[in-house]
């Protein structure tokens, strides 16, 4: 696979990310997606604020979004997405996480990071995960626009150390706001990102909550973020793309890794699949 997809200027994308960590794509959801996207996510609000000033105490999420309908698996194996993941990410990489997220009236911002600082890997060490953030509402300035530093995923470990004392440095923050790239686009947009890129979502200073939706890539040689496995019931992973399957970690990594018992995962959607521990003490014995 070449990772063309008719009409997208893949080069130009790539590019931007090369240069700034980030890229932009305006129509990533067109007016029935976006609707459809929407429709999907505001009966599911209300039961999932926050628990950490990370998360965001007056900020919502929806976990596990790729299972809540189409509209969510179609958008975490969109096209263009997977065209830019490829030329980033080693293959077979998975989905990492999936999620709504609606930043409410009031949110402080949410403190700068790098989705790939999760894993322990030296800072300066290349992007092994990339994600995407939709607006399923306009993103302004007031309403908790994310907030992005360009250029930040080609720091040094010098610029990385400058960066941490700066988070106690007023001097230094000055430095840094006038570098800071407020993501302002309208709904249906997306900006596309390395998870070697500091960025945060803004405060909110709106009367109204800002609505947007989140699919995170990794290499599969890392843990996922969320265990899909656990979360989306088998009967609902077997109805889904061959493709979705294998960004669910329905595959093997290589010749083993994330193997079920010696058997490539996959076995697992077969209809009659019982799990081989449960398979062999039901078989009968010989005496």
């Amino acid at each position: 696979m070449d990772g063309a997809v008719s009409g997208f200027p893949l080069d130009r994308h790539l590019a931007n990310l090369a240069d700034d960590g980030l890229t932009i794509v305006e129509d990533f959801l067109d007016r029935d997606t976006l609707a459809e996207a929407r429709a999907g996510i505001v009966p599911l609000m209300g039961a999932h604020k926050g628990r950490t000033d990370f998360e965001g105490y007056l900020t919502e999420r929806v976990y596990t979004l790729v299972a809540r309908g189409k509209v969510f698996e179609r958008i975490a194996e969109d096209p263009r997405m997977l065209a830019l993941a490829d030329r980033v990410l080693v293959r077979k990489y998975l989905l990492s996480v999936t999620q709504a997220i609606n930043i409410h009236p009031g949110e402080n911002a949410q403190g700068f990071h790098r989705d790939g600082g999760y894993y322990l890997l030296p800072p300066t060490f290349r992007p092994v995960c990339i994600g995407m953030i939709a607006a399923l509402d306009d993103f302004t300035a007031e309403n908790g626009a994310t907030e992005m530093l360009p250029g930040s995923h080609k720091w040094s470990e010098t610029e990385l150390q400058t960066f941490a004392v700066a988070r106690n440095d007023r001097t230094l923050q000055r430095d840094y706001a006038t570098k800071l790239k407020t993501i302002e686009m309208p709904a249906g947009a997306a900006v596309i990102f390395v998870g070697t890129l500091f960025h945060q979502g803004g405060a909110n200073k709106s009367n109204a909550p800002r609505l947007a939706l989140t699919n995170q890539y990794c290499e599969a040689w890392l843990r996922t973020q969320e265990a899909f496995h656990l979360s989306i019931p088998l009967e609902r992973a077997r109805a889904m793309s061959a493709r979705l399957q294998q960004l669910l970690g329905y595959d093997t990594f290589g010749d083993s890794m994330g193997n079920l018992t010696g058997m490539n995962p996959a076995r697992a959607l077969a209809p009659d699949f019982v799990a081989p521990i449960l398979a062999e003490e039901r078989a009968p014995r010989s005496h």
